[in-house]
């Protein structure tokens, strides 16, 4: 994989563009894909963003996020555009594997692949050109940091500042992980001074969602969630008939995991939900745990040391299962 700096002098000529990211984006995912679609339509590039999955509504403000093509519903026209493309950006994920079904077509197409992620392990065989930077806080600060870098700070406008702000402001948990470092804090100032509003920006990623979304949480915080004291650490497993009872739609289960952490002692929280197809972990992690070796080691993932995801074919019962016996293994380090 060649230096992502390799390509700062090639950006002034015009190519066919297509930027992805992760299934099921969250607001970095989303943020930093459209942050970057804004800055290269300014050089006269053809771009076009593909999500691998569908997204939250919550995201649907973003401006583009309109012109966002879902790989699984529009998957004939996705395909040539992926096919025609000069430059493929890989944003927020670092195995193809996380682009669900359009891994298999990547592979095949010619284009130049660019990785920016900030997750471990990057699976960097894979990729023509790119960075990853594991303590960034964020992909949307990473293509803050790619934009000033290659020397057109000055194109960022306010609907870059909006989508980037969105995407460090979720996975900085509004600013109060320890990955919020100097260095976000100064982006932030940046964005301001181009036009950023940010209290609109909160208010569209956290106070936009339906009723049905709020009893659901109060319903599996009293039925769902297990407290193991003795190993610190807090799970709620959530049953495919709780989706359909309360209607909950992609999105809907963002920031869930992070509930438990607020009780005093508990150093690390998990969710499982009851997916049509596989069972999906998210973990958070407080003080000393690293949650990445934990799910890499016993549900087939990976992700940051404080927050990672897995996954399962096994049963929700038999998750629940392995999962105890996973933090006995574990009792130290959660002490």
């Amino acid at each position: 994989m060649k230096p992502i700096y390799e390509i700062f002098p090639l950006l002034t000529l015009p190519r066919k563009v297509v930027i992805t990211m992760h299934q099921k984006p969250d607001p970095d995912a989303m943020g930093s894909s459209l942050g970057l679609y804004h800055f290269l339509i300014q050089f006269g590039h053809e771009v076009t963003v593909i999500s691998p999955t569908n997204w939250a509504d919550f995201l649907k403000w973003m401006p583009g996020c309109d012109s966002v093509l879902d790989y699984e519903a529009q998957k004939e026209r996705a395909d040539r555009l992926l096919e025609d493309a000069d430059w493929l950006f890989c944003l927020d994920f670092n195995h193809l594997h996380r682009t669900k079904w359009m891994e298999a077509k990547i592979k095949t197409i010619k284009a130049a692949k660019i990785l920016l992620d900030h997750h471990e392990a990057p699976q960097t065989e894979c990729f023509d050109y790119g960075i990853s930077i594991i303590p960034k806080s964020s992909t949307a600060e990473m293509i803050y940091d790619f934009i000033v870098d290659s020397g057109h700070g000055d194109r960022i406008n306010t609907a870059i500042a909006e989508c980037l702000y969105a995407g460090v402001m979720s996975d900085t948990g509004s600013f109060r992980f320890s990955v919020t470092t100097p260095s976000v804090h100064l982006m932030v100032a940046e964005l301001k001074k181009r036009g950023l509003n940010h209290a609109m920006v909160h208010e569209e990623v956290y106070d936009n969602f339906l009723e049905n979304r709020l009893r659901f949480i109060g319903h599996v915080l009293l039925n769902r969630m297990q407290v193991f004291y003795e190993f610190n650490t807090a799970l709620i497993a959530i049953p495919k008939t709780d989706l359909l009872k309360f209607h909950i739609r992609t999105g809907d289960t963002e920031g869930l995991v992070n509930y438990p952490l607020s009780i005093q002692g508990i150093k690390m929280a998990a969710l499982l939900i009851d997916r049509d197809e596989e069972r999906r972990w998210s973990f958070r992690s407080k003080s000393g745990f690293d949650c990445n070796s934990f799910a890499r080691k016993y549900f087939s993932g990976g992700g940051h040391y404080n927050a990672a995801g897995g996954r399962s074919l096994d049963s929700l019962d038999e998750n629940i299962r392995q999962f105890k016996e996973a933090i006995q293994e574990n009792a130290l380090q959660l002490q």
